[in-house]
């Protein structure tokens, strides 16, 4: 399972420049279905249900990777709309399996100054069920927890996927 997730991803991330993120996608979740559960880690080991935040507020879901450009070129847009609709919506960042650890987590989040929740998805559970393209995929999910928003690459409109939310 984890080698298939793995040629997945890295499929996945080999398309990432020709797809157009500056706008919704229709890839991974379909818009409209209920957020699932998965069991993921914090980083410090604890499980955590993503199922668990369904429900109670919107979100905003990132999966995402240390290594990946077209995250880090998101990084400013989402750290802007955590600042503005922080006390409103939960943001949470997935960090995808391949080629992470928690440490390397750690380190880059301090180094970058996140200070959204980042959970990491050690066995590809909240992968396989967003059905996750490629990193820097975005689902934004309503306070009754149906998916609002998927959208792919560093050049997202996160307001106004928030605000479909609101």
């Amino acid at each position: 399972m984890q080698t298939k997730l793995l040629s997945t991803v890295a499929l996945a991330l080999s398309m990432v420049p020709a797809i157009d993120g500056a706008g919704a996608q229709e890839i991974g979740i379909a818009v409209g279905s209920r957020a699932p559960s998965a069991v993921v880690q914090t980083l410090d080991g604890k499980s955590v249900d993503l199922g668990s935040y369904v429900g109670k507020t919107p979100m905003l879901i990132e999966f995402w990777a240390t290594w990946c450009p077209k995250c880090e070129e998101l990084e400013p847009a989402l750290m802007a709309a955590q600042r503005k609709y922080g006390a409103r919506v939960k943001f949470i960042g997935v960090a995808v399996s391949v080629r992470q650890s928690p440490a390397r987590l750690k380190a880059y989040a301090a180094k970058h100054k996140l200070t959204h929740e980042i959970l990491f998805d050690a066995d590809g559970n909240a992968t396989d069920a967003y059905e996750v393209p490629a990193t820097s995929y975005v689902v934004v999910v309503n306070r009754k927890g149906n998916v609002v928003y998927t959208g792919l690459g560093g050049s997202q409109n996160l307001e106004a996927a928030i605000r479909k939310a609101l």
